[in-house]
C-alpha cells in the first residue's frame, strides 16, 4: 500500500491530509508554515507537527510516506521549495527529495477546483490572489503581491481598512461598534494607544480583525459592512483581471473560491457574485468553497504514480 501527503502551508495555519491512493486516511491542522512570513524555525514546527499528527492518527510511520506535494504562497521560488524540501526531509531521511513536490498555493488551489482543466481560482484568507488557466494552458494572475501593497479583500486587508475606518470615523465624528472591538482584541486603552500599534514595527497581525469586521457586520454596523462588501469588490476585480487575460469572449473559464473570508462573509461572497455576473453574463462561479489541501494530495498521487512507473 502506498501513502502520500498533502499539504496547504499557510501563513496563518497549515491543512495536512494523508492518503492512500482513493481514500482519505487522517488530516491535520497545525499553525503557519510559510517560511518567508515566519521564518524557517516556526515553518519547521508547523508542518512537522502536522505531518506526525496525521500520521498518528492514519497508524502510519513516516517512513511508509512515498509522496508529498506543499503547496505554499511563493512555493515557486527554488530557494524556498529547497527549504520546505530539507524541513520535510528532516522528518523523513526515506523520503527522496524529487518524491517531493512543492508549488504556489495558487497551483493546488486551482487543482483542487478543476483538475487539470481550465477555470479560475480566488483565494482569500490571509492574502489574496486570483489564478486562472485556459484551454490551452494559458495562466495569468493578479493580486497576491504582498500585505504593504496589495492582497486586496484579504483578512489582512480587510483588518488594516478596519483600522483606518474607525480613525477616519473619529475625523467625522461617526461612531462604530469596531472601536470598542478592535481596542478590546488588541487590549488597548484608547485609540491614540491604538494608532501607535496599528503603526508599530513589525506590525500588528491585521488578519485578526477580520472576526471582529464579522461580527459587528452581523451586528448591523454599517461601517463593517462596507467593508466586507469594498473586499467583495475588490476580490471580483483581480478576478475579472484573469478572466479577461485568458478568456476575454464568452465561453467564460468557471470560477471558484476558496479562504477564509470567502468561507465566512457572506456579504463577501454576494458582493463578489453579483460583480462578475455582471461583468460576464452566463460565467458559471461555482458556489463550494474549494479545500486547496485536495488538490496538493491529487499532485502528491500523481507525483508516486509517475516515480514508479
Amino acid at each position: 500500500m502506498a501513502f502520500f501527503l498533502g499539504i496547504d502551508g499557510g501563513g496563518t495555519k497549515t491543512r495536512c491530509v494523508l492518503g492512500d491512493e482513493v481514500n482519505v486516511l487522517a488530516s491535520s491542522m497545525a499553525g503557519g508554515s510559510n517560511p518567508v512570513r515566519l521564518g524557517v524555525d516556526k515553518a519547521r514546527e508547523a508542518l512537522h507537527s502536522a505531518i506526525r499528527q496525521a500520521c498518528t492518527a492514519a497508524g502510519i510511520e513516516l517512513h511508509e510516506i512515498q509522496a508529498a506535494c506543499v503547496g505554499a504562497s511563493g512555493g515557486a521560488r527554488p530557494e524556498l521549495a529547497a527549504k520546505i524540501r530539507e524541513i520535510l526531509v528532516e522528518l523523513n531521511p526515506k523520503l527522496s527529495p524529487d518524491r517531493i513536490e512543492v508549488v504556489g498555493d495558487t497551483v493546488i488551489a486551482l487543482d483542487a477546483a478543476f483538475g487539470t482543466g481550465p477555470g479560475v481560482i480566488v483565494i482569500a484568507g490571509t492574502g489574496s490572489i486570483a489564478y486562472g488557466r485556459n484551454g490551452t494552458g494559458e495562466t495569468a494572475r493578479a493580486g497576491g503581491w504582498g500585505f504593504a501593497i496589495s492582497d486586496e479583500g484579504s483578512g489582512q486587508w480587510i483588518g488594516r481598512n478596519a483600522v483606518a475606518a474607525i480613525l477616519r470615523g473619529r475625523d467625522l465624528g461617526q461612531e462604530t461598534a469596531l472601536s470598542a472591538a478592535v481596542l478590546e482584541e488588541w487590549k488597548l486603552a484608547n485609540l491614540e494607544a491604538l494608532v501607535q500599534f496599528a503603526n508599530s514595527t513589525p506590525p500588528p497581525e491585521f488578519p485578526r480583525l477580520f472576526r471582529i469586521v464579522l461580527h459587528a457586520a452581523e451586528e448591523g454596523d454599517a461601517i463593517a459592512r462596507d467593508l466586507l462588501m469594498r473586499a467583495g469588490t475588490e476580490l471580483a476585480a483581480i478576478a475579472a483581471i484573469v478572466i479577461r487575460r485568458i478568456a476575454a469572449a464568452p465561453p467564460y473559464v468557471p470560477v471558484a473560491m476558496t479562504g477564509s473570508v470567502f468561507r465566512q462573509s457572506v456579504e463577501v461572497r454576494e458582493v463578489f457574485y453579483n460583480q462578475l455576473n455582471c461583468s460576464f453574463p452566463g460565467l458559471e462561479l461555482r458556489s463550494d468553497i474549494v479545500d486547496p489541501v485536495m488538490g496538493a494530495l491529487s499532485r502528491a498521487r500523481f507525483l508516486g504514480a509517475s516515480a514508479r512507473t
